[in-house]
């Protein structure tokens, strides 16, 4: 199973990052790969939100739950149903002295096992790719 880590040091509020991670229905505004993220239900502390994305032209629709944990700036979320077998991870913002890093973690499964050895290389490199992307469209929104 295929899992990426990636992370930056950011210029700013830790606070105002973590909310901006938060407000993912925001991310098609400033994020090029997602197309739309919508809020199905909601409750003290998590969510369910419907995710499309377009990722070097092909669509990729999942449905996921987010739980936050505002005190320690961490979001978790995993898969509830859609075109991959496991889609799960977290972002995690802390303070590094005068910067903040921001870490996003993906742990995903295809789903088709035959496919995979050939597969999860490619798809690995590609969520490592919109991962940095997220990261860098995050810091546009903050550091801009």
């Amino acid at each position: 199973m295929p899992y990426v880590e990636v992370s930056t040091l950011m210029k700013g509020d830790p606070d105002r990052i973590y909310a901006t991670v938060r407000d993912m229905e925001s991310y098609p505004k400033f994020m090029k790969d997602v197309v739309s993220v919508r809020i199905t239900d909601s409750g003290e502390g998590w969510t369910v939100t419907d995710w499309l994305t377009s990722i070097d032209g092909r669509k990729i629709k999942w449905t996921e739950r987010d739980e936050f944990n505002d005190g320690e700036r961490v979001i978790q979320y995993r898969l509830l149903s859609g075109d991959l077998k496991k889609f799960e991870g977290f972002w995690r913002i802390e303070p590094e002295g005068e910067t903040v890093r921001v870490t996003l973690t993906v742990d995903f499964e295809f789903g088709v096992p035959m496919l995979a050895p050939l597969l999860h290389p490619i798809l690995k490199k590609k969520v490592k790719e919109n991962s940095e992307a997220m990261l860098e469209a995050i810091r546009g929104q903050i550091e801009n």
